[in-house]
């Protein structure tokens, strides 16, 4: 049976990283686009677009399995609010006994007791974005927290009860060096921590990074530094227990995100939020951008959806290939067109694909195929 998870979306940041291309916004920039949204008067308008969402899916019986709050920075509404929303969500929907259930931070965006309202308004799991221990990178990404920071409110959510504690990377940026990285790592395994999502740099057009990039005050990201510092990553987090379980995560027994991997196995899930994405059995849709367009629709008590596509089979397929084969577990063969199954084999040959794995009938990527995991689907899909 396909699970059901929620994501909400909180489109408000305190400043906006150099680097992000995300659908979030400052006070000054709603201020300037002539919208009363704010953090206080946000909330209700959530518990009211999942109230129209279970009207609107009174046939559908499922409980939630997971639930994450993203960004933006969630934390950044009041604690006692984001725990009214998830209330709503539980009211409405019901969760089943083992709900994960997420909120992305800020590390300079909590307190302990934020934290602990959190947890014991329901949330299992938190994830905190670090980014770099290097001061000399959070400037260039112009990230507001301290890399000590961090680690305190690591500390405070697991004071707090937090069952799974993760961090976000940002590995590649120009300027970084292997010393750098040497220092967040050994930083991020001191940490009481059993998760890490680690990232390439990605210039993103249209931010103040790309700007700079196309002056020439800073070079562009090096995919052969990149690939470097993966290895670096890789070898550290295996030395303290954590295993990838997809390509740009990792985790101790059990720390997984349940949520995410719903993601990449293509499961359904709601959307709540400006510019929220759902997906429904080959069906995805899409909120409205901008918080007060869907501001406006809430309020009138309809849709907030922008728009929707059903995927063909053949667009399905390739999703599956696309995310499946990101994920430890693999990827079925069954899943792959002669052509495609043609050209694993030839991975095998190449190491890109483990072949005890594919003698089994899986595609499951090698450390190599992991670095070449984006060419390898185009292969595949081929």
């Amino acid at each position: 049976m396909r699970t059901l998870s929620a994501y909400v979306h909180i489109p408000f940041c305190a400043s906006r990283c150099g680097y992000c291309d995300f659908n979030t916004y400052t006070a000054a920039e709603l201020q300037r686009d002539g919208t009363s949204i704010t953090a206080a008067t946000y909330p209700d308008r959530v518990v009211a677009e999942v109230n129209w969402l279970r009207n609107d899916q009174a046939s559908d019986d499922r409980k939630l399995s997971t639930v994450f709050f993203g960004g933006g920075t969630p934390t950044l509404i009041d604690s006692k609010e984001l725990v009214r929303i998830l209330q709503s969500l539980k009211s409405n929907y019901g969760f089943t006994d083992d709900v994960e259930v997420t909120t992305e931070a800020n590390p300079d965006s909590v307190t302990l007791q934020d934290l602990e309202t959190l947890r014991a308004g329901g949330f299992t799991r938190v994830s905190f974005g670090h980014q770099s221990s290097a001061a000399n990178i959070l400037a260039l990404l112009e990230r507001t927290h301290t890399p000590g920071k961090t680690w305190q409110a690591v500390s405070d959510a697991r004071s707090a009860g937090f069952e799974h504690v993760s961090v976000d990377l940002i590995y590649g940026s120009p300027g970084e060096t292997d010393s750098d990285l040497a220092e967040t790592l050994d930083q991020v395994s001191a940490a009481d921590v059993d998760h890490v999502s680690a990232y390439s740099l990605i210039v993103e057009p249209g931010t103040r990074l790309a700007a700079r990039v196309a002056r020439g005050e800073i070079p562009n990201p090096s995919d052969d530094v990149a690939a470097h510092r993966y290895e670096l990553i890789d070898a550290k987090l295996q030395s303290i227990g954590m295993t990838w379980y997809e390509v740009s995560n990792w985790a101790k027994p059990g720390g997984e995100c349940r949520h995410n991997i719903a993601y990449w196995r293509n499961q359904d899930w709601l959307g709540i939020g400006p510019g929220a994405h759902a997906h429904s059995a080959g069906t995805r849709s899409w909120n409205l951008k901008h918080p007060a367009a869907w501001a406006a629709k809430v309020d009138d008590g309809v849709s907030a959806i922008a728009d929707s596509e059903v995927l063909s089979t053949e667009d399905v397929k390739h999703e599956d290939i696309m995310l499946g084969l990101r994920l430890r577990e693999g990827l079925a063969l069954t899943s792959l067109g002669e052509a495609g199954l043609a050209q694993a084999e030839l991975a095998v040959s190449e190491g890109l694909l483990v072949p005890q794995e594919f003698a089994n009938g899986k595609a499951v990527l090698t450390f190599q195929g992991r670095l070449l995991a984006d060419g390898l689907v185009a292969r595949l899909w081929a």
